[in-house]
């Protein structure tokens, strides 16, 4: 066995014994295993184990103490080529207080029902379960996060929401609900863990781990995924910013252009001059890159059909769909479509009783 602690009481979320640890009375270190999907985020993975390394260290004693899981034991592939050694097989699991799921770009390559019978046996033994990154869909696979509120990376949130209508999907940079946990991966797994060192053994101690970092602001669960736009394209002018902003919020039922430049008390002429100075686009061209941008992450990780994925980013017809689609990124929506049914067929599996 990897671990045989006994069943402790949620660190996350009961307050007895977080603020047993923030008095500072002696306890065992909190046991965390992290279970690595093949190709997970290094990024995530890493962000989420150096505070509690530095805790441990700032703190002057073992707060937290961490394994390493695989599906089978044997060493894992990260994303960026390098590989994990694991401490042991997630089956071999008997007990333990926190698991983590990490995962990256294609988690549904991780997951099984092998892997859904155990996520489930450590859930109903009352471990803690959370997410990095699409860490979560594997969690909302499982139906371990129905009824739940939970978030995952930007880039596939619309596709999670679709998918998921029993989770209570936000786009906050992390999410802790009862004995859940998700977050949107990257860095946004240091914010989540320095939350958590907060409840347990106080802010200055979270604090002091975030300066070790040169992490600055602690940011909170609430806090964007995103910059704005206007930021994330160092947008000066206040009314090409909006329009912006109104592009983004509106992709399944796109404005004319026309519309988005009356919206601002501009002519049509001006807009257009505003988008090609300041993004080198028309205003058409931009806001059709942005429908297919969330076009191709529709069909890496939604269930949809290809014409359901046209129809929510604005395309009245599958035809233009399919030859813009192929314009811009070089092959078919159709075999995209393909590849993305393959990923997540594992999850329309029944549940496991």
């Amino acid at each position: 066995m990897i671990c045989d602690v006994c069943s402790t009481k949620s660190a996350m979320t009961r307050s007895a014994s977080l603020n047993a640890g923030a008095t500072g009375q002696a306890r065992d270190p909190h046991r965390i295993a992290f279970f690595l999907a093949p190709q997970f985020s290094m990024m995530a993975f890493v962000s989420a184990i150096e505070p509690l390394r530095v805790a441990n260290r700032l703190g002057g004693r073992e707060l937290y103490k961490w394994m390493i899981v695989s599906a089978d034991g044997d060493p894992v592939r990260a994303s960026n080529g390098m590989t994990l050694l694991a401490d042991g097989a997630l089956s071999a699991l008997s007990a333990v207080p926190t698991l983590v799921v990490c995962a990256g770009f294609d988690p549904g390559e991780a997951y099984d029902r092998n892997l859904r019978r155990e996520l489930v046996r450590l859930g109903r033994a009352g471990t803690d379960i959370g997410a990095l990154d699409t860490g979560s869909f594997i969690l909302a696979w499982s139906g371990l996060l129905d009824g739940h509120r939970a978030t995952t990376h930007w880039e596939s949130l619309d596709s999670f929401r679709e998918q998921f209508p029993r989770v209570q999907v936000t786009a906050h940079l992390f999410e802790v609900d009862r004995s859940r946990f998700t977050c949107a991966g990257g860095t946004a797994a240091l914010d989540l863990m320095l939350h958590w060192i907060g409840l347990q053994h106080g802010r200055s101690l979270a604090a002091a781990v975030s300066e070790q970092f040169l992490h600055g602001p602690m940011r909170d669960a609430a806090s964007a995924q995103r910059m704005k736009p206007a930021l994330r394209h160092d947008i000066r002018h206040p009314k090409l910013a909006r329009a912006v902003e109104l592009m983004e919020s509106r992709l399944e039922e796109p404005l004319g252009t026309r519309a988005v430049a009356a919206s601002l008390g501009l002519s049509v002429r001006q807009l257009e001059r505003l988008f090609l100075e300041h993004l080198q686009r028309t205003p058409h061209r931009y806001y059709l890159d942005l429908r297919l941008q969330r076009a191709k992450a529709l069909l890496h990780y939604s269930d949809l059909s290809v014409f359901q994925v046209a129809v929510a980013c604005g395309f009245n017809s599958l035809a233009h769909f399919s030859r813009s689609y192929r314009r811009w990124s070089g092959q078919r929506p159709s075999l995209e479509r393909r590849e993305a049914i393959r990923r997540v067929a594992v999850g329309a599996m029944p549940a496991i009783i």
